[in-house]
């Protein structure tokens, strides 16, 4: 169900609307990419971090009034919004506001979702916004909050869920939903042991994209009450949702083009593989994910960078990339790449050939390295001559390998290396 309302319409909607994105997770099935960060803070695409997707949809949606929740490890997120997303004129009433456990009520701090908001009633209470757009800041994809805005306003719903289509085998994942014909949920389980099929849908579940539009007066009545629930684990999947659906109207936003019926890209990295094949789709000729739309652009904060760099031009080491993407101030040094992804100011030395690689920011690939299929985290130095990729058993004793055969390399697990050898 879409909205089809004029945009002037939907402008008034989000204009009277306060977001809120959840960025205090730690974010532990990332492994060790998230000993040093918040997940939200976690560098993606090459010049990007993950929080600047939903901050961005904000933006474009006409969305300006944005408070960031932080917890867990926050330094580097803190840092990122303060050098890229600054820029908004207080005098118009526009911000991002960050928002740190601060034990507000009482002497502990976010106990969950929907604590982490109770805890900040006061801000949205300050501004007062009509509505309050409640975002997960650690997913990929680029979306109209307007839309759903308008269709909740339209439905008359205490609640609105965003929800995409997933794979059942990936259900225990999300929280999974069940909804009659006129997009009404009737029932919703936080990553279920035993998901339901949608009807007529065989191994397709419908999943919660853990975005969630109320008024400001239903929010505030419905964390009151969630608050003082000494049995809640006071989150809004496994809490708020599920105990409003009896009670109170809540309806599905299922993101797809209202035309074709085709689901847009939504991609969750909650975990190595996820994030792998999220940076890896960027190199393929016609990505799913276009950030090269000006009409969506995604904003960031970027250093100020030299232009990109291939040296060398010997048959034997040529600076050379296929199918890759390599972001400012990287040098490619008499060395080959294919498929892969180089961060703002990585570098790989002559000799080296790389293939499915993803490097974060500042990564130093020495010479003669063969890397297959590797994740490279912020300022790791790899060893002239390292083989990663080829020997399996090898690299699961030196590394962190996932499932899918990707290895993920980080300071920590060079430092023990080091330390063994």
């Amino acid at each position: 169900m879409q909205n089809d309302k004029p945009g002037r319409y939907v402008s008034s909607l989000t204009r009277n609307t306060l977001a809120l994105i959840l960025a205090g997770g730690r974010g532990s099935r990332l492994k060790n990419l998230t000993l040093r960060r918040a997940k939200p803070a976690t560098p993606f695409g090459g010049k990007y971090r993950i929080i600047d997707f939903p901050l961005s949809n904000c933006v474009n949606s006409g969305i300006r009034r944005i408070g960031v929740l932080t917890q867990y490890k926050a330094h580097d997120l803190i840092l990122h919004l303060q050098r890229g997303w600054g820029h908004f004129r207080g005098e118009f009433g526009e911000f991002v506001e960050l928002l740190p456990a601060q034990q507000q009520i009482d002497a502990s701090w976010y106990k969950g979702t929907a604590d982490a908001v109770f805890q900040n009633l006061e801000h949205l209470d300050f501004h007062s916004p009509e509505h309050v757009l409640v975002l997960a800041g650690d997913h990929i994809y680029k979306m109209d909050y307007g839309l759903m805005i308008a269709q909740h306003v339209n439905n008359d719903a205490d609640i609105t869920v965003g929800c995409v289509e997933v794979p059942v085998e990936r259900a225990r994942e999300f929280g999974v939903m069940r909804i009659d014909p006129s997009y009404r949920v009737t029932g919703f389980v936080e990553k279920p042991e035993h998901p339901e099929p949608m009807p007529n849908r065989e191994g397709v579940v419908l999943a919660s994209m853990g975005i969630y539009v109320f008024s400001h007066r239903f929010l505030r009545e419905v964390l009151a009450a969630d608050a003082a629930d000494p049995e809640s684990s006071h989150d809004f999947g496994r809490d708020i949702i599920p105990a409003s659906i009896n009670s109170h109207k809540v309806v599905a936003y299922v993101f797809q083009d209202a035309k074709t019926g085709v689901q847009h890209y939504w991609r969750d990295v909650g975990n190595v593989d996820a994030f792998y094949e999220a940076n890896l789709d960027l190199t393929f000729v016609e990505p799913e994910l276009n950030l090269y739309d000006r009409r969506w652009p995604i904003w960031t904060y970027q250093a100020q960078c030299p232009p990109a760099k291939f040296v060398l031009d010997e048959d034997d080491r040529r600076g050379n990339a296929v199918n890759s993407v390599v972001s400012g101030g990287c040098i490619v040094s008499g060395a080959t790449l294919r498929q892969s992804l180089l961060s703002s100011n990585a570098t790989v030395g002559q000799y080296s050939y790389l293939e499915g690689v993803i490097a974060l920011p500042d990564a130093r690939i020495g010479q003669g390295c063969r890397l297959h299929r590797v994740i490279i985290d912020e300022d790791v130095v790899v060893p002239d001559g390292t083989v990663i990729g080829e020997n399996p058993e090898e690299d699961r004793r030196k590394y962190y390998v996932t499932r899918d055969g990707v290895t993920l390399l980080t300071p920590d697990m060079l430092t023990d290396v080091e330390r063994r050898s």
